[in-house]
């Protein structure tokens, strides 16, 4: 609960004693006590309210702002000395006096210790009342005082701690960071510092990109009231450059009338006449003094400052102009001195060194991410163009070996068909089913080295896509249950329509299906096959409960030619993301609780009306 602040004399009033606001409350069953003596308080001018017992009590500290309760004993529903803790918890500003119709010490002495501020005994004249009222209140008043007070001792430890952090980032700012309008806002501060330059008021304005001057912070008092009185009151005290930091900076931020001046600075560089232009071009600076200079001081320059007097100071680097610095005294109308010039321009040219450095760290930083941006993309490319030698070399191994290769494997497996059904001695047969099944794996290998050597272009149609789901299983069913394979597919009701070349994505969802096979092989296990439509794609998720890959495998399975089998090409889940990718998908492999996820995902395209 927020109180006023009570100032106190030799004497002070009963209608200061409480807020406007705040009430006495009468607790007392006894209406003959309470009613006369509710009476007898607002006649001596305080606000009173009544309640005659424990409950009535805790709806009115609900409705109403209570400084002060006198509390009866003995309540028809409570012990009144009972009740202190709950009403110190609830509403720890309340004052509490007892009273009590036995004159009991050992009572007294515990009301007191429960926190009570005072107790009397009934009867009791009503002057002597309203005397202990009026002490308990000065009492409470004084404590108020005291926490307000030590309210205020916080906040100017917490301040001084605020500006001892403020003083290290200024510092750090001045010399490493490009955090430029911190840089600018101290240099305004140290201009009117009362341990700086002590100008009244400080204005900045520099150059932008397009070559025009623009008004970018100042400091300064909103009137010359409001100024007087804040220069008065920091002349009055102590303080130093980090105290105005902070004053300054709450100044700034309600002084509308010169932000308003700053912002309507915008002066073009072609403007050579005008004297801030001059001022910043020429690098000299000119004092004005009773509206007129060494040369034409525009008027609506005078309206807009609404200053006669003041000095302009350029702000530049070897390399360009930077700026102005437009500083007067137009709350103490102090005379603008030579020497107050020659100081500025020192402390100007400091701060022009630190405002180019902040620019040349900006233009660094700027350069360092253009050249990261640059090697990245060099980077790339690079890899692009390895990675294209790459494939460039292996289509070109490929297409020899599938060349060289696939009549002579398939004149093999021919002929040890043919044989294997002319010849009944069984040891033979075994060993022409041996050769059958080897010439079988790299007649699938060159087939696959084929598939990846052609490149063939996608021959997209509109058709539903679970149907080639459902028809791609029927075709690995006979391996599934030799494996001892159980499989579960199931998709949504949606039956979602895919632009796509149906022979290869069968082909894709069979190289899928046929790796989570080669994954259970020996051991069985679960094939889950799950589609879903989400939003304007259909997501299709192949898992198995195999004996998974590790995370290094995972993150290599898709190149081409690497595997993990003793027997296979390692091409088929290349072949997988190269089909998907060609119909605008994604796959990604990831690890599952038992076994490894195969998610694929491909855009819909929703039927015509």
């Amino acid at each position: 609960m927020m109180h006023k602040k009570y100032s106190f004399r030799q004497s002070i009033s009963f209608e200061e004693l409480l807020r406007d606001d705040e009430y006495i409350l009468i607790v007392d069953d006894d209406l003959m006590i309470r009613e006369p003596l509710a009476e007898f308080l607002e006649e001596s001018g305080f606000k009173v309210c009544e309640a005659e017992d424990a409950e009535t009590l805790r709806h009115v500290l609900e409705s109403k702002h209570v400084g002060l309760v006198l509390l009866d004993i003995g309540l028809p529903d409570a012990d009144g000395s009972s009740l202190i803790p709950e009403l110190l918890a609830g509403y720890p500003g309340t004052a509490i006096i007892m009273l009590s119709g036995v004159a009991d010490l050992h009572v007294a002495i515990e009301c007191i210790r429960n926190g009570a501020d005072d107790y009397l005994a009934k009867p009791v004249k009503f002057n002597e009342i309203l005397i202990v009222v009026k002490k308990v209140l000065e009492r409470r008043c004084l404590v108020f005082d005291n926490m307000q007070h030590q309210e205020e001792l916080e906040q100017a430890n917490f301040r001084f701690k605020l500006l001892h952090q403020l003083s290290l980032k200024i510092n750090s700012v001045h010399l490493t960071t490009s955090e430029l309008d911190k840089v600018l806002y101290a240099i305004l501060v140290g201009i009117t510092a009362n341990e700086g330059l002590r100008f009244n008021r400080a204005f900045l304005a520099l150059f932008d990109d397009d070559d025009v001057l623009c008004g970018r912070l100042a400091i300064g008092p909103s009137c010359r009231e409001e100024a007087t009185r804040i220069w008065t009151e920091l002349q009055g005290v102590e303080v130093n450059f980090l105290d105005m930091v902070e004053s300054m900076h709450a100044c700034t931020d309600r002084d509308a009338a010169v932000r308003g001046i700053v912002e309507r600075l915008h002066i073009p560089v072609d403007d050579v006449g005008h004297l801030l232009i001059r001022s910043a071009m020429e690098r000299k600076s000119y004092l004005v003094q009773g509206g007129k200079a060494e040369v034409e001081v525009p008027l609506d320059l005078l309206n807009l400052l609404d200053q006669q007097d003041f000095v302009v100071v350029p702000l530049f680097s070897s390399r360009r102009p930077l700026g102005v610095i437009i500083a007067d005294n137009y709350v103490m109308q102090n005379p603008i001195l030579p020497g107050d010039v020659k100081m500025l321009e020192l402390f100007a040219s400091q701060v022009s060194l630190a405002i180019e450095h902040s620019k040349l760290h900006l233009e660094m930083r700027s350069k360092i991410i253009q050249l990261e941006a640059v090697t990245h993309e060099l980077d790339k490319n690079k890899d692009l163009l390895v990675e294209a030698e790459r494939f460039s070399a292996l289509g070109q191994m490929a297409a020899q070996m599938v060349h060289v290769l696939r009549n002579p494997i398939t004149s093999i497996g021919g002929v040890c068909r043919i044989l294997s059904r002319k010849i009944d001695g069984e040891e033979w047969g075994r060993y022409l089913d041996v050769m059958i099944k080897e010439t079988g794996r790299l007649e699938g290998t060159l087939s696959d080295l084929f598939d990846f050597v052609s490149r063939a272009e996608p021959q997209k149609t509109l058709a539903p896509l679970y149907p080639v789901l459902q028809k791609t299983l029927m075709l690995v069913q006979p391996t599934m249950l030799k494996q001892g394979v159980e499989w579960e597919l199931d998709v949504d009701e949606a039956n979602p329509m895919v632009n796509m070349d149906v022979r290869q994505v069968r082909q894709m969802f069979l190289h899928i299906v046929r790796n989570s096979l080669d994954a259970m092989e020996g051991v069985g296990g679960t094939l889950t096959i799950t589609g879903r439509l989400q939003g304007e794609q259909v997501c299709v998720s192949v898992k198995d409960t195999g004996f998974g890959m590790s995370d290094a495998n995972i993150d290599r399975a898709k190149e081409p030619f690497f595997t993990t089998k003793t027997y296979g090409s390692g091409m088929g889940l290349t072949m997988v993301e190269r089909i998907v990718g060609s119909h605008d998908g994604t796959f990604i492999l990831k690890r599952s609780d038992q076994g490894v996820e195969a998610l694929v995902t491909l855009p819909v395209v929703s039927e015509s009306p």
